[in-house]
């Protein structure tokens, strides 16, 4: 997602921003003070500011989008918050092992290419002990659910009808159900692995 695509994600997402404090309230609730965590496709980087404010926890952001990363730099910047943003491939992390106590990624895992890679460098760029938290749409939720969720946003009628249309052609195509993680984390060794479905989406808590 780049250039006016990029741009455009992020004006829209800007209009979730209590979605995006209620996450950062649950992932502080599992990182211990001065721990590091990494936001995985981060976007405009808005959960990586909520967790940055406060200065309790050193944040870092990748995106392998170059304009999300340029986005997230200019929003940390506005907010007045110190967060590294940088650009990358989760399949492939230029992090060291056990880099970070804590790792989340969200709306974002089904566009990951190879998503079985993508566990596993997770798994290995934290620490023992950190958890990963992955919460995404679930590939078998009704449109009716969506339609209910979406009435709870502030979006326009046009970005309301722009925002369903892309969930019914190109998302839910992308996602994956609870069964489908559940096998790809079959062979990936962390320690504790919860899966459970939500209101429209799935939640992984994986704790090394």
């Amino acid at each position: 997602m780049e250039g006016a695509i990029a741009r455009w994600y992020d004006k829209s997402t800007r209009k979730d921003m209590e979605r995006f404090r209620t996450l950062a309230t649950r992932l502080r609730a599992v990182l211990p003070q001065g721990g590091d965590m990494l936001e995985v496709a981060p976007g405009p980087g808005y959960v990586t500011i909520e967790m940055a404010k406060g200065g309790a926890f050193r944040v870092t952001g990748l995106d392998i989008s170059q304009t999300m990363v340029e986005l997230a730099r200019k929003n940390a910047a506005e907010a007045g918050v110190e967060a590294d943003f940088r650009q990358g491939n989760v399949s492939a992390m230029p992090f060291p092992d056990e880099s970070f106590d804590l790792l989340a990624c969200s709306a974002a895992f089904k566009n990951f290419s190879e998503p079985r890679r993508a566990l596993q460098e997770m798994y290995r760029v934290l620490r023992p002990g950190g958890t990963a938290v992955i919460l995404d749409l679930r590939k078998d939720v009704p449109m009716s659910a969506i339609r209910r969720y979406f009435r709870t946003v502030g979006l326009s009628t046009f970005e309301r009808w722009m925002t369903l249309a892309t969930f019914r052609l190109l998302l839910l195509r992308r996602a994956y159900t609870r069964a489908q993680f559940e096998r790809m984390l079959t062979d990936i060794p962390f320690r504790e692995k919860e899966v459970r479905n939500d209101e429209i989406g799935v939640e992984l808590w994986l704790r090394k």
